[in-house]
């Protein structure tokens, strides 16, 4: 595998990653749960943790990326009628703005895309070197 080959798999590689949490987030985004220090916060789960993907470059070429949570993972939200809501009527509800999830889905769409041009060109380019040398 080609330099190039390799740097747009890794690119392809993230971008995967980063529709695959994305897509976890929107999933998850109505998994609420009690305010942390409430007193049902041990009688039912928490609000879903929702992640993000943090992409940094490579020595030698290429992008890595890490997956972290969102802080903060949740905000106040009003519910009174879920059975874990507090006095106020107040739940956690998980930090996801679908806007930026949106956004993030189409980043991974043309990020993917375009490396798998570059991956497609670089096997056009390498096939043309072996007609002009045999």
């Amino acid at each position: 595998m080609s330099i190039a080959s390799s740097i747009a798999a890794s690119g392809m590689n993230v971008a995967a990653l980063r529709l695959q949490v994305s897509a976890s987030n929107v999933a998850n985004v109505m998994s609420n749960g009690p305010l942390s220090g409430s007193n049902d916060s041990k009688n039912y789960p928490g609000a879903y943790v929702p992640s993000r993907v943090d992409q940094t470059a490579t020595v030698g070429g290429g992008t890595s990326a890490t997956v972290s949570p969102i802080s903060p993972s949740a905000v106040p939200v009003f519910d009174p009628t879920a059975p874990y809501a507090n006095q106020e009527g107040m739940v956690a509800s998980p930090n996801v703005d679908l806007a930026s999830e949106m956004i993030q889905q189409v980043i991974a769409s043309y990020t993917f895309a375009a490396n798998a041009k570059v991956m497609q060109i670089d096997g056009q380019m390498t096939a043309a070197l072996l007609n002009i040398i045999a």
